[in-house]
């Protein structure tokens, strides 16, 4: 049932037909793809800041972590990181998917429609900011081999452009690239359609750019001093590669299978209430 809404002669919709449980799918599906990312991405980050900060290398990293993931679950899922990486992550799409929802009711469309505009893109980018940037500052203090500061302001913004670059790599070029992407139609009716594969290779592919960003805001931590440029410069240079497949490992379920498990589940779950 839509809503009227009366103004200087004109009438406005809005589609306000099981909005309450509409919201309440939002939040589900953005908990459910939460949930499903966040150990692996637990252990990404884990292993990238333990290496860069010296305290063990990434496959000694990983095997510690994947270990108690396996044996020991409950201590893993009960971890102040994983319990963090869930609050960005389920945060992330639950911006993502209200704007969605804020756009269908307003201007009266479908509940299942997605929208890519700026509106999306500052709404998602502003909480996956403010929330990476704890995950940031609490994760470089645990898992780093310094004594526990302040993380510096050049760090942050390095984070921050760092995030801001994956966002818009995750929500807004997706829908831009997909319908230029050589796929053709039978192999996207078969197997995988364009929208999907899009969101899997954008994001993956801007971790190329935004690792470096990353590894220079740690060693700005790790090393606050004494340090020149140079030498930051061969630090992220030698730790580039492997960091970079790393975080393409995490990006890939972050905001690729994430992405496609919460807009496939909203989907399916948003068009019974259209009824």
């Amino acid at each position: 049932m839509a809503a009227d809404l009366g103004g200087k002669g004109q009438q406005k919709k809005w589609n306000t037909h099981n909005l309450s449980k509409r919201l309440g799918v939002d939040v589900a599906c953005a908990a459910a793809a939460g949930g499903l990312v966040a150990p692996l991405i637990t252990v990404v980050d884990k292993c990238i800041i333990e290496n860069a900060s010296g305290k063990r290398p990434m496959a000694e990293s990983i095997k510690a972590s994947v270990t108690q993931l396996l044996f020991r679950p409950h201590r893993f899922l009960s971890s102040r990181a994983f319990l963090i990486i869930l609050c960005v992550y389920g945060g992330t799409y639950t911006s993502a998917n209200t704007v969605d929802t804020f756009k269908s009711t307003t201007k009266n469309r479908a509940a299942s429609a997605t929208t890519s505009g700026i509106s999306k893109f500052t709404a998602t980018s502003a909480t996956n900011l403010s929330l990476s940037l704890v995950k940031d500052s609490q994760f470089t203090k645990m898992f780093g081999t310094v004594s526990a500061r302040p993380i510096p302001p050049a760090s942050y913004a390095l984070f921050m452009t760092r995030d801001a670059l994956t966002i818009f790599a995750s929500f807004n070029l997706p829908s831009v690239v997909a319908p230029r992407l050589p796929i053709s139609d039978d192999f996207a009716e078969k197997y995988m359609t364009r929208a999907s594969a899009a969101q899997f290779l954008i994001p993956a592919a801007m971790q190329t750019v935004s690792t470096p960003l990353h590894l220079m805001g740690l060693d700005l931590y790790n090393r606050n001093g004494g340090t020149t440029l140079r030498e930051r410069l061969s630090k992220v240079g030698a730790d580039w590669g492997k960091s970079t497949l790393a975080r393409m490992a995490r990006i890939v379920p972050a905001f690729g299978i994430g992405g496609v498990v919460n807009n496939n589940l909203r989907r399916k779950l948003m068009e019974p209430l259209e009824k």
